[in-house]
């Protein structure tokens, strides 16, 4: 049967198709419009949905969605997410109401440690923690080849952590949490916070490669942040691998520097888990939105 897979983001809604055998079929991108709201989003979807169906020729598949935040087991409504508009909303209902056919949905952060874990960085490995850190921080866990989601559907939930309760307010409402340090936007806010000026985290990569003597005493704060996140997280997973994704996880220094960290804070006499960058690049959300679909 061939599989459609859909990832949400705040920008854009990206959509593949995928052959029995993982094939790639057809892929397409639109923008998202959250500024229009909730309908508009749930519009857009129908839309690429209606198109990537028509690739297939109206063909079965299965449909999986890939969305920041999680559908509460409680209520049954989109939690989490910084697309702020789908907060409270009955998504996965209205959805599968405008389709007319069951889905599955996941936060982007499981389906993207889904697509790593079985065709990526971590095939062959039992259990992969895969981390996204872009404008955020988020998290998802794959235990032999599944999604964990944990009872209140947060398993994995690793940036919003707190690693400082008198550190920055973060979106979520509490103070310190790893998104607001290790995240692109949280390392531009603290950079903006520390010299009053602005400086896009490409740049601050760009000035640390450079030797800005200033930019690598602000970037070691960041790969100490780090190895105390990675750390902890380490301490009460032990994965077989964590693997990278977002746009920070193409700061080669993470690797080195950040591992450095990890290894000097683990709970550990020796740091045994590869963290890796991803393989799969931009594609791994959209994949993994498609290996989930129902």
């Amino acid at each position: 049967m061939f599989r459609i897979g859909i990832d949400l983001g705040g920008t854009k809604i990206e959509g593949i198709v995928l052959d029995e055998s993982g094939r790639e079929l057809a892929r397409k991108r639109i923008g998202t419009g959250q500024q229009n709201g909730y309908l508009h989003i749930l519009d857009r979807i129908k839309s690429l949905h209606d198109d990537l169906g028509a690739a297939i020729r109206g063909e079965q598949h299965t449909l999986g969605i890939g969305t920041p935040g999680a559908i509460s087991p409680r209520t049954g409504l989109l939690k989490n997410s910084n697309t702020v508009c789908m907060n409270g909303r009955p998504f996965k209902t209205d959805l599968e109401g405008i389709l007319g056919r069951k889905i599955e949905i996941q936060n982007d952060a499981n389906c993207f440690a889904m697509a790593e874990a079985l065709h990526g960085a971590g095939k062959g490995t039992k259990l992969v923690f895969g981390v996204i850190m872009g404008t955020g921080c988020g998290g998802g866990i794959v235990y032999n080849g599944q999604v964990v989601t944990g009872r209140q559907a947060i398993a994995g939930e690793w940036g919003h952590m707190s690693i400082n309760p008198d550190g920055p307010s973060c979106y979520c409402g509490q103070r310190g949490c790893v998104e607001t340090f290790i995240s692109g936007g949280g390392l531009e806010a603290r950079y903006a916070e520390q010299h009053g000026e602005k400086r896009s985290f490409v740049d601050l990569v760009k000035q640390y490669c450079e030797g800005d003597p200033g930019t690598m005493e602000f970037m070691k704060v960041f790969f100490r942040n780090f190895g105390r996140a990675m750390a902890n997280l380490i301490d009460v997973l032990d994965p077989d691998l964590v693997v990278v994704g977002g746009g920070v996880s193409n700061f080669d220094a993470i690797y080195t520097e950040g591992v450095s960290e990890v290894a000097r804070q683990v709970f550990s006499d020796c740091l045994d888990t590869p963290i890796v960058k991803h393989r799969l690049g931009d594609s791994a959300g959209v994949i993994g939105a498609a290996l989930i679909g129902a």
